[in-house]
């Protein structure tokens, strides 16, 4: 792959908001310009397979692993 793209569910997500919920965090090794902060899946896949790059969702660190997700 050519590159890597970072992604992360958003923090302050309601359940059943109409809202993009995942959040652009970093892009490694291509030459991209995202001009949205807040994407669905769906846009960061096609995004993905339209430069020919890796998704990667980053996860919560350990002070937040007893949490549960609101999802």
């Amino acid at each position: 792959m050519a590159g890597k793209i970072f992604y992360r569910q958003r923090s302050k997500m309601v359940d059943g908001a109409k809202q993009p919920r995942y959040i652009l965090v970093a892009v490694s090794g291509l030459d991209l310009k995202v001009y949205g902060q807040h994407l669905r899946m769906c846009e960061l896949k096609q995004i993905a397979e339209a430069v020919g790059a890796e998704l990667i969702g980053l996860n919560r660190g350990p002070k937040h692993a007893g949490d549960e997700d609101e999802d």
